[in-house]
């Protein structure tokens, strides 16, 4: 009897979760170039753009190009701070912003990566803080963003890279990436986002790579539709290029 009850609570309390919320689904195409070009012993540029789209290739998702400095501590820790200035879309059945229009942000950043081998694997732990001004129209008929709100990020990334060759050319990669959003501007997405991705990649020599698989990405939006969370589930194809220049 108690099991029945038990069981019977932890059904409603699902079924109750799901009428609080709506879901969006998406299918996404992420196409990324990076590039890291050494200045000196310990310092390293860092360039990169990401070409996220809607349907594969069809329409736009997001356009992300983001411009840094690398400062490597030893052979294990490298910290990185830059700037991002990124263009998002209105797309899917329920937009990001309540005024469905491209919104324009600003986005300030820092992080740590450390890595470390574990066997023959190679394991990595990325956090990043992110301070971002976001864009925010007060209608459609707006040409400008009638204001921006700031609000602030943290990412935490693990992610683990298995060689599938003796020459280390040919790997397996997968990483999970949750972002948590807080400070006094946050909405309903304290919450943010997580990203899954399972990669196949290839070393074609120590300065060029390629890795391509599937991400999956979830995305609570930071406000409500009819006092009811809205998450997007969006799941496609990536693909990265990473240059290095010594």
């Amino acid at each position: 009897m108690r099991k029945t009850f038990v069981a019977l609570l932890f059904l409603c309390s699902i079924n109750g979760f799901s009428q609080n919320r709506i879901n969006d689904h998406n299918t996404i195409g992420w196409y990324a170039f990076f590039l890291t070009a050494k200045i000196s012993g310990k310092v390293s540029a860092h360039v990169e753009y990401q070409w996220r789209r809607t349907n594969f290739v069809e329409g736009w998702q997001q356009s992300l190009p983001r411009i840094g400095l690398n400062y490597k501590i030893n052979a294990n820790v490298t910290t990185q701070a830059g700037y991002a200035w990124i263009f998002t879309y209105p797309y899917g059945e329920h937009t990001i912003a309540s005024v469905a229009k491209t919104f324009p942000e600003h986005r300030a950043y820092e992080q740590v990566t450390i890595t470390a081998p574990v066997g023959k694997t190679s394991l990595s732990n990325r956090l990043r803080l992110e301070q971002r001004w976001i864009g925010r129209f007060n209608s459609i008929e707006s040409e400008k963003p009638d204001k921006y709100v700031y609000v602030n990020r943290v990412r935490y990334m693990p992610r683990l890279d298995i060689p599938l060759q003796k020459d280390k050319k040919l790997y397996f990669a997968a990483f999970d990436e949750i972002l948590i959003g807080f400070g006094k501007n946050v909405g309903e997405n304290v919450f943010d986002q997580n990203r899954i991705a399972l990669l196949l990649g290839y070393r074609f020599n120590p300065s060029l790579r390629i890795e391509g698989g599937y991400i999956n990405q979830v995305v609570q939006l930071g406000r409500e539709i009819d006092n009811k969370s809205v998450f997007q589930h969006n799941n496609g194809i990536v693909i990265n290029t990473y240059f290095n220049i010594n």
